[in-house]
């Protein structure tokens, strides 16, 4: 038995596993707008919702699925410099502002990053780390370390 596929997203690719072979390849607006569900037959699907975790046998693939795609762990590390408004994540990220929305409400949604708006003129949105968010320091200073020593190692060779 094999661990599932993430997909971009960061969520179980379950396209291969009713055979179906009928990729979706738009710009992944139609997310979990799968047919009529023929086929389905009590499989887990790839839902992107948040507050149904997929089920795995791995606790760390359930755990990447939350944080692991490219632009959350971006904005993930960038908020441990603290609070932070929309355009200076923007910059710092290098995002455009569509997926930097998306992200950052994915991030709210699943309980990493508080939002807070001050109602001045212009409104300014300010994003931070809650305690879930901040408690993943360690987990990219583990990291960081990890990569210094063995990846820098493979580009010396």
């Amino acid at each position: 038995m094999s661990s599932p596929d993430l997909d971009a997203n960061g969520t179980v690719d379950t396209s291969e596993a009713d055979g179906a072979g009928d990729e979706n390849e738009s710009d992944g607006a139609g997310d979990g707008s799968e047919a009529d569900g023929a086929g389905d037959e009590g499989e887990t699907t790839g839902s992107t919702d948040a507050t149904e975790p997929v089920e795995t046998a791995c606790p760390i693939v359930d755990s990447i699925a939350q944080i692991g795609s490219r632009w959350r762990l971006v904005v993930l590390y960038e908020l441990q410099h603290g609070e932070r408004r929309f355009n200076e994540l923007k910059r710092a990220t290098d995002a455009n502002a569509r997926t930097l929305s998306r992200v950052l409400d994915d991030l709210q949604e699943t309980g990493f990053v508080d939002r807070r708006m001050e109602a001045d003129a212009p409104v300014a949105t300010y994003y931070s780390l809650t305690d879930k968010g901040e408690s993943l320091a360690p987990v990219f200073a583990e990291i960081d370390r990890w990569a210094r020593e063995w990846l820098t190692a493979c580009q010396r060779e």
